[in-house]
């Protein structure tokens, strides 16, 4: 059984910690190290329009050095319930009001080293319904047909994870 005996906070940011935790391992092999990631959680939504149309959003990405097409997504408030946030997030990152916000799955995004949790939603029946962007957002908003998202993510051309599993779970359903 693992135990922790002692956590350190080595940084807190705006949108996480990242805290050390010494740990004993199992069978007496003594404590190891583990750097963390404390993220409140977030989570990811795939909004199909009338015309089955998804909309994505397109946006430099830093720790990548990329500019990345990803389904909208976001960062949840400490104990906001998913659903709050992805409808919040669903309108400043595209300007849309879900009608229908259906749960697809939750997935640990990197367990090795984080605590983040990501919900996935479908979102349906759109609506204009525009907040704010975060300060620290520059967002461009592109459609594309479902079909063809899939075809890229099937032919391994998509980059952005949550969108993969976003994609891969609607076409099951």
């Amino acid at each position: 059984m693992y135990e922790t005996n002692s956590s350190k906070i080595v940084h807190q940011g705006r949108a996480f910690v990242v805290r050390v935790d010494e740990v004993v391992l199992p069978d007496n092999k003594g404590t190891a190290n583990f750097d963390i990631v404390q993220h409140p959680g977030g989570v990811g939504m795939l909004p199909i329009d009338a015309d089955d149309n998804v909309l994505m959003v397109s946006q430099y990405r830093p720790a990548t050095g990329e500019t990345l097409l990803e389904i909208p997504a976001g960062t949840r408030e400490i104990g906001e319930d998913a659903a709050v946030t992805a409808h919040r997030e669903l309108q400043e990152e595209v300007g849309m009001k879900a009608g229908s916000l259906v749960k697809l799955s939750a997935a640990y995004l990197a367990p090795g080293y984080s605590s983040e949790l990501l919900h996935i939603y479908l979102a349906t029946d759109l609506t204009p319904s525009q907040l704010p962007l975060d300060a620290d957002e520059t967002i461009e908003v592109v459609k594309i047909p479902f079909a063809d998202l899939l075809a890229q993510v099937q032919r391994g051309e998509m980059r952005d994870g949550k969108t993969v599993m976003a994609v891969l779970l609607a076409a099951a359903n």
